[in-house]
């Protein structure tokens, strides 16, 4: 048996890397994401990990794989053994097996991995790994990457925080949601459909929620590639999702830039949104010290992904990898605000999910 490697970069590992699943039969799912940009290529794969009643003999146990790849194409299998999926409760660290001739799951060494493990994949702080087949079409991707975190969620440098604050450690809010790495560099390669992507660090990402609940609708922002801006990364997001017995719509814009951490949350900040249907996502927050704008929009379609629901894995939000951002950072003070930061990026990662998207959605 080989030990699950621990990130080398201890200082960037969040709160909630661990696996959440008490063991109990309550309704219950993760999911994971990991996404590689490419510079040169001007495209982006995103990586999708589920596991759901992992108890098991629950009409939606089980576990799937979803790649969002070149130019928003997508591919899906689904696991539904979940006696073949592992993740540890300390470190981020998960795999699931597919076709394998291997019977008890556990982290390999990547050799070993590709060695015996046909369809499936591992995933840690450091490394990217595994491979997917549609029978129906024939598409399929296989990937190995390892990855070098650089900005967690905080200062660099610092302790890492929760993304939702210290009131995410309690099962109140859910889903909960953790930012796992807000930037870091991935170096390695993707197989899709037998064109061979090898890249070298790359900007990468990784995020992850959990719970048994689910939200009835959410937003997202995500880019860590900027023109001429390279330490620089965004996520924002957004929801109404359920604490205790009621439901509340949130939102927070959080943003790394040259090593300082910029946080804007409902306990400190002003947020203000207005999110189109479809094509455009503008984003305002304002702290006693700070005020951010973001608008990001897209004339493509976006790709329609799956997520866990009460009603298992279906589709429920679209997605695009080629959005146009515009980003600005404000210093406030004496009456008068001072440009920190202005950016733009033509690969910013954004989504709409759930129900009720026929009217756009303002809120504060």
């Amino acid at each position: 048996m080989i030990s699950i490697p621990r990130n080398p970069f201890n200082l960037t590992q969040t709160p909630h890397s661990g696996y959440h699943w008490d063991g109990t039969s309550r309704r219950f799912f993760e999911g994971w994401y990991y996404r590689v940009t490419l510079p040169q290529e001007g495209q982006t794969f995103a990586f999708m990990y589920s596991i759901e009643d992992p108890i098991g003999g629950k009409p939606h146990s089980g576990g799937a794989a979803q790649v969002l790849g070149p130019n928003d194409e997508y591919l899906l299998r689904t696991f539904p053994d979940v006696s073949k999926f592992w993740a540890s409760r300390d470190v981020l660290a998960l795999g699931h097996w597919g076709k394998t001739a291997l019977t008890q799951p556990l982290y390999l060494l990547p050799s070993e991995f590709e060695r015996h493990v046909k369809e499936g994949y591992q995933a840690t702080a450091t490394l990217n790994q595994g491979a997917i087949h549609d029978p129906a079409t024939g598409h399929y991707c296989r990937w190995q990457y390892e990855i070098k975190p650089l900005f967690g969620w905080g200062h660099q440098g610092s302790i890492q925080q929760s993304t939702a604050g210290w009131l995410s450690f309690l099962q109140i809010f859910e889903p909960g949601w953790q930012i796992l790495m807000a930037h870091g560099l991935a170096s390695g390669w993707i197989d899709w459909n037998g064109n061979l992507y090898e890249f070298t660090n790359a900007p990468a990402y990784g995020e992850k929620n959990w719970g048994g609940a689910f939200p009835q609708r959410w937003f997202w922002v995500n880019c860590n590639l900027f023109d001429s801006e390279p330490d620089l990364a965004l996520t924002a997001g957004g929801g109404r999702r359920g604490v205790l017995w009621w439901m509340e719509s949130v939102a927070m814009i959080g943003l790394h830039y040259q090593g300082k951490f910029y946080e804007f949350v409902p306990w400190n900040s002003e947020v203000y949104w207005n999110i189109q249907p479809w094509g455009k996502w503008e984003i305002k927050a304002r702290s006693g010290q700070y005020e951010v704008e973001l608008i990001g929009t897209t004339n493509l379609s976006g790709t329609l992904l799956r997520a866990p629901t009460e009603n298992g894995l279906v589709f429920c939000c679209r997605d695009t990898m080629q959005g146009q951002l515009n980003l600005e950072l404000r210093e406030l003070g004496s009456g008068q605000s001072k440009i920190i930061l202005k950016a733009h990026s033509f690969l910013c990662g954004l989504e709409i999910g759930g129900g009720s998207w026929e009217n756009s959605w303002q809120s504060r």
